[in-house]
């Protein structure tokens, strides 16, 4: 899956690329997800992740994306409460599908 920042721009570096790759093992951890690789670049985030038939793409995806936008917001943005209207993704993302080419995918 691959989702990029608002306006696309360049935010993920530095001390919020640290703290976005803690808080997406914390996060993928609760809901039994296993990233096989992931990438946080400067524009976008790119992850394999590996989800459970109990939970939907949409479902984790929103779940990582919402979470992780409270957390940038609470510990960058020093907001500590009221975070209705926080937003530091944008609304769509890319998600695609793997079955029998993981390796291929993954290589």
């Amino acid at each position: 899956m691959v989702f990029i920042p608002k306006e696309r721009q360049k935010l993920i570096y530095g001390a919020i690329r640290k703290h976005l790759g803690i808080t997406f093992h914390e996060l993928v951890q609760r809901k039994d997800v296993r990233i096989e690789e992931g990438h946080l670049m400067k524009d976008h985030v790119h992850m394999c992740i590996n989800v459970p038939p109990k939970y939907s793409v949409l479902n984790i995806v929103g779940y990582l994306k919402g979470k992780s936008a409270i957390s940038i917001a609470k510990n960058f943005r020093a907001r500590q409460r009221n975070f209705n209207g926080e937003h530091f993704w944008i609304r769509g993302y890319f998600a695609s599908t793997v079955d029998l080419d993981e390796e291929v995918v993954l290589e």
